[in-house]
């Protein structure tokens, strides 16, 4: 059925070979940016001025080392030819004072280095050599559009003491496979979101990001029972149904809590926001709706929020009930409204 409404599924490998040059940028930034453990600042570069730098990465603890991720997105494998000019501008700026010298250079591609270019990147002596050799074809001309960049003795001396082990063409595979495990995965490439975790259980006791949501509730429940309710536990005790009520509000509000964490782990910011925005308008009105007390109007707009036709939002096939009047709970605890006028 799947493959009849949406046609057969697109492998990313084959995917990325659609993807503009900006798109490949961007896809392989959101790869970078999940490598945590490793950096501790993650910027896109690419365009002009870049000074031949798409995306650097600065080391976690490194004293200001970096990470540069070069990005290329040809329709063939990357040749030598395709990395001189590169590799000129590194020398060039790098002479010139503008950045430091990076930890690590990648060559990434859609195809990934050929085997000429693959054999030169372990050969860093050859591939020094062949940098001067193919200068004034390649980035004498090619590395800044204000001059013309001789390799002259100070440019020779400068690229000789210059560590050309850095370099590496990075397979897309390897890529890919580490985007599968990042929040953007889903929405560049589709294929459905994974699985949901079970919703954590409420602790026995309200916690601090509870604070708000529970003093609206206590709020509405004295009003609901005309009397004061300063201490929560002992003034529903009498209360059965008030006391399972609120025990099943936290039990709602902590589902939430969990697709809140699910999408913040799987899908790019504010989808569920988006999902919040979209239960607030829907239960508007009766929040705004004329009631005895705040309890009933907890009652009400949490049962319109589970009726309502949630259809548009990426966390569709994983909203459980719960959710729902959680998401309710959540606007309290943010302040979009009161229980009580």
């Amino acid at each position: 059925m799947d493959v009849v409404t949406s046609g057969p599924s697109i492998h990313p490998e084959d995917r990325i070979k659609l993807f503009s040059d900006t798109q490949w940028e961007q896809f392989i930034q959101e790869w970078v940016d999940s490598l945590r453990d490793e950096y501790e600042l993650v910027e896109r570069c690419g365009g002009a001025g870049d000074m031949g730098r798409d995306i650097i990465a600065i080391v976690k603890d490194g004293n200001g080392m970096w990470d540069n991720y070069q990005c290329k997105h040809y329709s063939n494998s990357l040749t030598p030819s395709d990395i001189w000019v590169e590799l000129g501008k590194l020398a060039y700026y790098t002479k010139r004072g503008d950045y430091e010298y990076p930890r690590r250079y990648y060559f990434i591609a859609p195809k990934g280095a050929g085997t000429k270019l693959s054999n030169l990147l372990r050969k860093p002596k050859d591939l020094k050599s062949e940098l001067l050799k193919h200068w004034n074809t390649h980035c004498r001309e090619g590395i800044t559009t204000t001059e013309k960049v001789e390799c002259d003795s100070a440019m020779i001396a400068h690229i000789e003491g210059l560590d050309f082990s850095i370099f590496q063409a990075t397979p897309v595979l390897h890529i890919i496979e580490g985007h599968t495990k990042t929040r953007w995965h889903v929405a560049r490439f589709g294929g459905g979101l994974p699985l949901r975790p079970n919703p954590v259980t409420p602790p026995n006791l309200p916690a601090d990001n509870e604070a708000v949501f529970v003093s609206e509730l206590r709020c509405a429940y004295a009003q609901y029972l005309k009397q004061d309710l300063k201490d929560l536990d002992a003034g529903l005790a009498a209360h059965g149904e008030l006391r399972e009520h609120f025990h099943d509000a936290r039990v709602e509000f902590y589902s939430a809590e969990g697709l809140r964490a699910f999408s913040r782990d799987t899908l790019p910011p504010g989808e569920f926001e988006k999902l919040q925005d979209e239960v607030h308008s829907g239960i508007k009105d009766d929040v705004r709706g004329e009631y005895n007390d705040g309890y009933r109007r907890v009652l009400a707009v949490v049962k319109t929020a589970r009726a309502l036709q949630l259809t548009s939002n990426s966390l569709t096939t994983r909203i459980h009930t719960r959710d729902r009047g959680g998401i309710c709970h959540q606007l309290a605890n943010d302040g979009k409204f009161r229980w009580v006028k």
